[in-house]
């Protein structure tokens, strides 16, 4: 397949002969490589290389004027406000917001030579009508409002003039001021041949440029279409270049060059669709390594092009190993790599602070940051594992820099780089991040971590330009205004990949595909929204007002796309286009409308093939866990047996044995975490606490209504004491926190109310408190001791009879402690509440006989109920129960304790989990 650029430079060749004096002038700098790559291949001897331009470059060339970068036009424009405003200016960070859009409206003005003061006229005039106040008068912030409108002539003049003293220019600048010495560049070249090749959409600027430059000189431009696109008077891909052919003076008489048939050639063209993103990586991976088992050598003549340049990462990942030569156009964005987010987190930690310290979870987040843990490592001591272990198990919400200090050890000396009391200035702040830097250096070099020290390298040169910055422009005075003015800059920074540039596989964007041919091409993210790019206007400029002054809309903006797709496939043989399947907000929708277009065009669907991919997904049965009891976990159970088994440990095997086998017997806890509200636990054991110590000095006597009385005075104390003692050093003033212990505050009170609306009709005689309890079972069968144990709550006489009680803080219904089915009892879960008070009743039992007694549950959140009684009763829904335990009872549930244990110490019977 001979190329574009080939065909070009053999036309230019036979006809001038010698290419030295020639100047070439291309949509791109990768355009005018390949262009340098097709001169040599032709050339037959030594000879000069020819002047090979982007149009960027060549009209810079022509202005005598050099581009300032994106942030110097913001600060240019910035200063250039606060000389013109009238009204109080907003702040760097403020301004940093909407500045943007309005550069990009300032350059497109001058790029396509519009009158500036008649279209700021005009929007002006058009903000009186659409302002929303209905008052007679003008507010001042409308007045305020309207008056910046008027001021942008003033804001513009002053912008362009303040960056011509400096001998830059914006894009459009540069454009407008080109125009205008033009003449006098040409006086420089007489005689000289201009050739233009590849050029499609052109501004008002670069059309005028190029036009006069045909006119005045022998020179030519060349077009890469097709005539199947500029022959069709709707087609988009030809919207452009039929207009020059209309409009353009100089192109009336003169052959179209470069108009050449190819795009009907036999192709073969799949539309494949794919869910999400990452399966289109994952496809082009399949694709290559496809290619290269059929033919390598193809893989040098083919392009993967990227619809949306993030995929640049998931692609490069997906690239079999195999596939050596790849050559990747696009620079790797720097705000990609890791150490890019760890000083976001940085800035983001002094930023979010609180006068009470840092968020616990911010702070976290930040220490579980791989280059945090690399910097506070000293002398293998790993400083952030420690702090991170004390904010969870101190249960601190906030961390303040006292804290910090207190369980740093001394060996982590740079801890005060990372984490500082006082509020420091900008400059500052930006010393403590280069001194960060410097901190990182000397691990990563000994690591060996090539690419580490290529990130530090390029943060330190991006750290040392802020700080020319803060030091040039004194407004960045706020860290607010230094994050905005940090992701700026980094959003433009990429590091450059080192290849071979005409070799191997190429990996691009779309832009840069511009001119290139190749006999593979692989594009992704065909989708609308994203090929073409949709709707945004990021403008101040209505659309009406750009249709009236010709400036591109949106519209426009499809045409370009709709060219560089069909431009594409012009010259191609393989064609693989791809799209999301799954249409998503933030990843465009719908497949594109290019496909839609493609698969209706009859001269071309008989070489398409549609599919629809995805990655082969086999199900698999979920299959319960089972433990079989091998000699090491039976050693572990009979231990477990002669400690004891809590009430709550077998209810746990009743709901899941597997939860029961990591819980109890390999003592796997849930992991330590940081309670910035009172967890449930927590919660439930402050008001056990605090009832014990009301309580305790009335054990042994019967409640009067004195005693009660003399109860609430002292629980707000009580409360707080014990919140203190089980809530570490957590915050209890405000928040949930506040509300959780009012509520402690609330049911406490209530429970002592109940009881002394019980005390009136009633005698109750406290016998003990939180009383921890054990009991050796007889099991049969079994050779080892078994210990059943607990802490019963409460245990009382309520006229004369025995009660036990147990406090939860959740919510009980009576249906929860009431039995009709003792075997249901050791296997469902739900009578779990009666299971554990039939264990208090058997120990109790067990230490003192009964005759009777009763066992309930006093529910904190279901007190109206009163004392939820133990009860058996014939069946389920029988209204007759049993609250009294006889030793009837505790037979029965004896019998099916044993039954439950034996079950737990059987080696022939495997721990097996259940659906929970």
């Amino acid at each position: 397949m001979k190329s574009f650029l080939e065909e070009v430079i053999e036309e230019v060749h036979l006809k001038y002969g010698s290419l030295e004096e020639i100047i070439f002038v291309l949509p791109s700098k990768r355009a005018g490589t390949f262009l340098r790559n097709s001169i040599g291949k032709m050339a037959t001897k030594t000879a000069f290389a020819p002047e090979i331009y982007s149009i960027e470059t060549f009209i810079e060339k022509i202005a005598n004027l050099g581009y300032a970068n994106n942030t110097e036009q913001l600060f240019h424009l910035y200063e250039s406000y606060l000389k013109t405003t009238r009204e109080e200016p907003e702040n760097f960070y403020a301004f940093s917001k909407w500045g943007q859009t309005l550069l990009q409206d300032f350059n497109e003005i001058d790029r396509y030579l519009v009158d500036s003061n008649a279209i700021f006229s005009h929007l002006s005039a058009i903000k009186e009508i659409n302002h929303w106040s209905l008052q007679e008068g003008k507010t001042k912030m409308i007045t305020d409002y309207l008056q910046f409108w008027d001021n942008l002539p003033q804001l513009y003049e002053t912008f362009n003039t303040s960056l011509l003293e400096k001998g830059l220019g914006h894009q459009g600048l540069v454009y407008r001021r080109a125009t205008e010495q033009l003449k006098t560049y040409l006086g420089t070249k007489p005689g000289a041949i201009h050739v233009f090749i590849g050029f499609n959409a052109l501004n008002t600027a670069e059309s005028k440029i190029i036009q006069e430059i045909l006119e005045t000189t022998p020179s030519e431009i060349h077009w890469d279409i097709d005539p199947y696109f500029l022959e069709d008077n709707i087609h988009d891909a030809g919207h452009f270049i039929r207009q020059h052919f209309k409009t353009w003076n100089c192109l009336l008489s003169k052959p179209k060059k470069g108009v050449k048939e190819n795009y009907l050639e036999k192709k073969e063209i799949q539309i494949v669709g794919l869910p999400k993103n990452v399966t289109q990586a994952k496809y082009v991976g399949h694709l290559l390594d496809t290619i290269q088992a059929s033919n390598k050598e193809s893989l040098k003549n083919t392009a993967v092009v990227l619809g949306d340049e993030t995929l640049l990462n998931p692609i490069m990942n997906s690239v079999p190993e195999a596939i050596e030569g790849v050559n990747i156009t696009m620079g790797y964005p720097l705000h990609n790599s890791p150490l890019a987010s760890f000083f976001t987190q940085f800035f983001e930690l002094y930023l979010n602070k609180d006068p009470q310290g840092w968020y616990f979870q911010d702070l976290l987040n930040f220490l579980s940051h791989p280059y945090t843990k690399i910097y506070l490592t000293q002398e293998d001591v790993d400083g952030s594992y420690i702090l991170s272990e004390a904010i969870k198990s101190k249960n601190w919400s906030y961390v303040s820099h006292d804290k910090i200090n207190s369980v740093i050890p001394s060996e982590i000396t740079n801890i005060h780089n990372l984490f500082f009391k006082e509020n420091v200035s900008v400059s500052a702040f930006l010393d403590i991040c280069s001194k960060v830097i410097l901190g990182l250096k000397d691990p990563f070099k000994t690591g060996a971590q090539d690419l580490g020290m290529e990130y530090l390298y390029r943060f330190h040169e991006l750290f040392n330009q802020l700080n020319e910055l803060v030091r040039q422009y004194p407004y960045i005075s706020d860290l607010r205004s230094l994050i905005s003015l940090y992701r700026e800059l980094l959003s433009s920074e990429t590091l450059d990949f080192r290849g071979e540039p005409l070799k191997g596989l190429q990996i691009m964007g779309m832009l840069e595909s511009r001119n290139l041919d190749f006999e593979t091409v692989i594009l992704t993210s065909v989708n609308e929204g994203i090929l073409p790019s949709g709707k945004s206007n990021n403008s101040f400029l209505p659309f009406d007002l750009k249709i009236a002054f010709g400036l591109p809309t949106y519209k426009e903006k499809d045409a370009v796309y709709t060219y560089h797709f069909y431009r594409l496939l012009q010259r191609a043989k393989h064609v693989y286009i791809l799209y999301n399947t799954e249409p998503d907000v933030l990843e465009g929708g719908e497949k594109s409308r290019l496909i839609a277009q493609l698969l209706t065009d009859k001269n071309r669907s008989k070489d398409i093939t549609e599919l629809v991919a995805a990655p082969e997904i086999k199900t698999s049965l979920k299959k319960m866990c089972t433990i079989p009891k091998d000699e090491t976990l039976m050693k572990k159970i009979k231990e477990l047996a002669e400690k004891g088994f809590s009430p709550s440990s077998l209810t746990n095997y009743i709901r899941n044995p597997i939860d029961f086998y990591k819980r109890s017997i390999l003592k796997i806890d849930d992991v330590n975490e940081v309670e910035e509200n009172v967890a449930a636990n927590t919660f439930g054991t402050i008001v056990h606490d605090s009832l014990e110590e009301l309580y305790i000095p009335y054990i042994g006597q019967i409640l009067t209504k004195e005693a009660l009385d003399s109860m609430f005075p002292l629980i707000k104390g009580v409360v707080k004491k014990h919140f203190v003692l089980n809530y570490a050093d957590g915050d209890i003033s405000r928040g949930k926190n506040l509300i959780a212990y009012n509520v402690v505050l609330q049911y406490i009170e209530n429970f002592i109310k109940s009881e002394l609306e019980e005390i009136k009709g009633h005698q109750i005689k406290i016998l003990g408190l939180e009383e921890g309890w054990n009991t050796q079972l007889a099991i049969k069968g079994l050779n080892f001791p078994v210990t059943l144990k607990g802490k019963l709550d409460r245990i009382d006489e309520k006229d004369g009879i025995l009660r036990i009680i147990d406090y939860k803080t959740g919510k009980v219904t009576s249906k929860d402690v009431e039995v009709y089915d003792w075997d249901e009892l050791i296997t469902n879960y739900d009578f779990s509440k009666a299971f554990q008070l039939l264990c208090y009743a058997l120990m109790y039992n067990n230490k003192q006989p009964i005759q009777k007694l009763e066992a309930g549950i006093i529910s904190f959140k279901n007190l109206r109920e009163g004392l939820l009684l133990f009860a058996t009763k014939p069946k389920k829904g029988d209204r007759n129960k049993d609250t009294l335990i006889t030793q009837e009872t505790i037979a029965l549930f004896d019998t099916a304790l044993q039954t439950l244990i034996l079950e737990i110490c059987n080696p022939g019977i495997p721990f097996v989990e259940k659906e929970v």
